[in-house]
């Protein structure tokens, strides 16, 4: 994906605004396994996933929980850095070799200052993400892993293809034995 379809799917911008963001865009390439965000720091960079595919997870006192899987057009930040300044909880692998587009928060929120199609911009950007982690409460909450599933692959049926049935089986909230056993049941 472009800078410009990524920028544009969040919130559709004016040229010159536009032109302002992807002004200080820089793209930048880590191979796959690599941290872009760890717990316990403060993040002050965001970036959006041109290419390859990533999980968030968070550690408990004996294995890690995956809570977030992101892909192409993804948007990869520390909400509690970025909105706090506080150390973030979760940690954030890359799946796959990637290339993404990366930009300061502190620059982000200057541009918030300076131009209101980007304030509003980033305004959207936060609802979008609030409303994508309230689909995932709820869905934890108050769905079957069934399906919790079912919805998954029907979202994104490429996905499969892209991470580990273990990071599944934890996105899921199951062991990988239950996740063979749903995976069998729907065959």
């Amino acid at each position: 994906m472009t800078a410009t379809d990524i920028v544009q799917s969040i919130h559709p911008l004016p040229e010159k605004s536009l032109q302002k963001i992807l002004g200080r865009l820089s793209e930048v390439a880590y191979p796959k396994g690599h941290y872009l965000i760890e717990s316990n720091k403060i993040e002050n960079d965001i970036y959006f996933i041109k290419k390859g595919m990533a999980r968030a997870f968070c550690y408990t006192s004996d294995t890690e929980v995956t809570f977030w899987f992101g892909r192409e057009g993804g948007v990869v930040l520390s909400f509690n850095s970025y909105i706090f300044g506080k150390t973030g909880y979760e940690t954030i692998e890359l799946l796959e070799n990637a290339e993404l587009y990366h930009i300061k928060a502190s620059e982000l929120k200057a541009l918030y200052e300076e131009d209101i199609h980007i304030a509003n911009w980033g305004r959207k950007l936060s609802e979008y993400e609030l409303v994508k982690t309230e689909e995932r409460l709820i869905s934890r909450q108050f769905k079957s892993a069934l399906e919790r599933y079912e919805e998954l692959i029907k979202g994104d049926p490429e996905l499969l293809n892209r991470v580990s049935l273990g990071h599944i089986a934890s996105y899921l909230g199951v062991t990988q034995v239950t996740l063979s056993r749903i995976r069998a049941e729907i065959r």
